[in-house]
């Protein structure tokens, strides 16, 4: 059985340990809603774009002058994969979450006879996935040293995916991030930005009971999609960075909260036993005084 001594020292490690959980409880919850509110002012961007996309897209397809990253290179084989995980653990399952559906992905297209490349954003998704795929990671950077994610970060991603696509590195690049929900609420997203996955928007009302509304796009449309394609790989990778910003937050601040619930409880436990524990040994002592004192 512990001494006492051991058993104070254990009380106080663990209301420790729950000061520092309750701290960073609450700089996540401070760190929340900003970034929050970073990641929806980007989603109506990022929308807006993939609209407008649509509408060009739908004027050009099957068109021999189609832009590569819009038309793709005619094959599926080479498939790279962009997982963006946090620098950070302390959160939860954010990061697992993000690289077990990598992980189900890269599976699934090696058992298709594929080949899969990796490029990882964020020190724990890299850390994670080099322990079975370190030979398909082609490139790996992190963020520790950005205080706050702007666009610019996200194009310096965005121009490495591009130059290995110009090079002929792959033909299908999909992004892997966590989609924020609420703070109990990330879900892992996969989604294909090359060649780019844009539908043609739905047709609106005053379309459908007339004739659907003819556009001209001035230049033309394979010079607008030249220059709008480039830019669309690098804000839907920027949503992704401030989406994932938002979601480790989040699973950070009700992980943290967990934790610090439950060091609570072992405090209460633990004193529990302290005090029983204690008080069994005045009892002890005192039945031993008593003992003495009737055999003098």
């Amino acid at each position: 059985m512990a001494s006492l001594k051991d058993m104070r020292n254990r009380i106080a490690s663990t209301k420790a340990t729950q000061k520092i959980t309750k701290a960073m409880q609450m700089v996540a919850a401070s760190k929340l809603r900003r970034a929050q509110a970073a990641a929806e002012i980007a989603r109506p961007y990022a929308e807006r774009m993939e609209h407008v996309l649509g509408n060009i897209a739908a004027s050009v397809a099957g068109s021999e002058s189609a832009p590569k990253l819009l038309a793709g290179t005619g094959r599926d084989q080479v498939h790279l994969l962009v997982v963006c995980t946090g620098e950070r653990g302390l959160a939860g399952a954010f990061n697992s979450a993000i690289v077990r559906l990598a992980r189900e992905r890269i599976s699934t297209l090696v058992g298709q006879g594929k080949e899969v490349k990796i490029l990882t954003v964020g020190r724990k998704g890299n850390e994670q996935l080099r322990r079975l795929y370190e030979r398909q990671i082609v490139k790996a950077t992190d963020m520790r040293g950005v205080r706050s994610i702007g666009f610019a970060d996200a194009q310096k991603i965005a121009a490495m995916v591009l130059d290995m696509y110009e090079d002929g590195g792959f033909d299908i690049c999909t992004l892997f991030y966590s989609q924020f929900k609420s703070v109990i609420a990330q879900i892992p997203t996969a989604q294909q930005i090359i060649p780019a996955s844009v539908a043609a928007p739905a047709a609106n009302a005053e379309e459908t009971n007339g004739a659907r509304a003819a556009y001209e796009y001035e230049p033309e449309e394979e010079d607008i999609l030249t220059e709008l394609l480039p830019r669309y790989v690098a804000t839907q990778i920027y949503r992704a960075l401030l989406e994932n910003q938002a979601s480790f937050y989040g699973s950070q601040m009700s992980a943290m909260d967990n934790a610090t619930r439950n060091a609570g409880e072992m405090i209460r436990k633990q004193t529990l036993t302290y005090n029983r524990t204690r008080q069994a040994m005045i009892t002890k002592e005192l039945i031993e005084i008593i003992s003495g004192a009737e055999a003098l």
